[in-house]
């Protein structure tokens, strides 16, 4: 059996680290430990493409492990390929029942389109898992923190956040953790439940572990519990320079009847709880309602005003600002020939014009959005009031500040090693950093 690398977190050994995976798997193809190293490292880079086929081959070498179906899934589960993961997680469950990450896996696949079965898998999944702690590689003593993350997802990907090198962390599922009547030992709590509209048992489940604490808490759950879609809208619409979308929960049963009073296509309707452009449509016409009705989950649904991002040329433009310790930081800018902007499909790699926009954007904020839509980014994080958050938005042609969402889920992920990207790295660090920052020094507050 050969040695096989730890997964390291420096960006600069990436290219290391994957070619000794590969030193393994060339003497060794079907090596578990190799296999799946190599494609969480592949994952963590941003190269899901690759890391499928890798884990895909782990799941062929290794049809008898659970875990080898369960990383597959995991993986398609992120990619929005649900039915292909749900076949994943099911195959590792038929080997072993009791696998618990095949059971949270299809508790999170399964929340909002089959509750019932999405509670069942949410208890065999977290039951026995309400408390696990990390390993902790750095020198010196660690920041300790207690991390609350939801059983139903929409937590913050905190795994760049809280360094395995600067922290040792103590993850509690809020749900299931009534039973623990002492918390353990920490020095800062980050309450990584970001998604108010999903996670609302959660987050009070939250509020009642930490009590009255206020001190050494970052994204204190009931700061986080206001901020729904509809929520975070009402909140906003009086700030000047700010255009926000009307927002109305509708029954399956009404919008069955035709548009939402007060909506006229083109509308946006979605399940709530979701990211990503997962389970969001566009209606146009009465065609688009009825199909829209046949795909989406849930119920209610969510109807949003549609705010047109596109500019002269055609392509609308999405911004990215982080919140983060009072600072107000540039993440990226999406643009896109579709309605629906998310970065890794509107093919900025394809277009030079683009990604310097987007340059423009990174190194100089201010002067991109202009002074109307500045103020009221600041104005916004204001009042949202999070220790770490973020904004979506675009910028109307009268200067005016066009928001999308407002909340706490958003990700820091850096992106491939291509040196296409390398105008990105930068801004992505000094989020990293402010993040890593915040957690200690929240931890050595008196």
């Amino acid at each position: 059996m050969q040695h096989v690398p730890a997964l390291l977190d420096d960006p600069g050994r990436f290219a290391a680290t994957r070619d000794a995976y590969l030193a393994v798997l060339a003497r060794e193809p079907a090596h578990a430990g190799a296999l799946a190293g190599l494609g969480a490292l592949l994952v963590r880079e941003g190269y899901t493409s690759a890391a499928q086929t890798v884990f895909a081959r782990g799941a062929v070498a290794h049809p008898g492990e659970p875990s080898m179906h369960v990383n597959l899934a995991n993986l398609l589960r992120l990619c929005g390929r649900a039915e292909e993961a749900r076949s994943a997680y099911v195959a590792a469950l038929r080997l072993d029942p009791a696998c618990a990450e095949a059971h949270q896996g299809l508790a999170y696949l399964l929340d909002g389109v089959d509750e019932i079965e999405a509670a069942r898998h949410r208890a065999l999944g977290f039951k026995d898992r309400v408390l696990t702690t990390g390993t902790y590689r750095g020198e010196g003593p660690p920041v300790t923190v207690l991390q609350i993350v939801s059983s139903r997802g929409g937590n913050i990907p905190t795994a760049r956040i809280l360094d395995d090198r600067i922290c040792l962390t103590h993850t509690l599922v809020a749900e299931f953790a009534d039973r623990y009547e002492k918390l353990p030992p920490h020095d800062v709590v980050f309450n990584a439940i970001g998604d108010a509209d999903r996670c609302a048992q959660g987050l009070r489940a939250a509020m009642r572990l930490l009590g009255r604490r206020t001190r050494r808490v970052i994204n204190s759950p009931d700061r986080i519990l206001p901020t729904t879609r509809a929520g975070v809208a009402a909140r906003l619409a009086a700030i000047p320079g700010v255009i926000v979308p009307r927002i109305a929960l509708c029954s399956r049963a009404s919008l069955a009847r035709g548009p939402p009073v007060g909506f006229a296509p083109p509308f946006l309707l979605r399940s709530p709880g979701f990211h990503t452009g997962q389970h969001f449509c566009r209606v146009d016409t009465a065609a688009d309602l009825a199909a829209a009705l046949a795909v989406l989950p849930g119920d209610p649904l969510m109807a949003l005003e549609y705010l047109d991002a596109a500019r002269p040329d055609g392509a609308a433009r999405k911004y990215r600002a982080m919140f983060i310790g009072g600072e107000i930081m540039p993440l990226h800018l999406a643009i896109s020939a579709d309605w629906k902007v998310h970065y890794y499909t509107a093919g900025m790699q394809d277009n030079a014009a683009h990604r310097a926009e987007e340059a423009r954007f990174l190194t100089g904020m201010a002067a991109v959005l202009g002074p109307v839509a500045m103020q009221a980014l600041r104005a916004i994080e204001s009042a949202l009031g999070l220790d770490y958050g973020g904004a979506d938005f675009a910028v109307a042609p009268d200067g005016r500040l066009m928001l999308f969402e407002a909340n706490a889920t958003m990700i820091l992920a850096p992106p491939p090693l291509d040196a296409i990207w390398d105008y990105r790295r930068g801004s992505i660090d000094c989020a990293i950093a402010r993040a890593r920052g915040l957690v200690q020094e929240t931890a050595v507050l008196s």
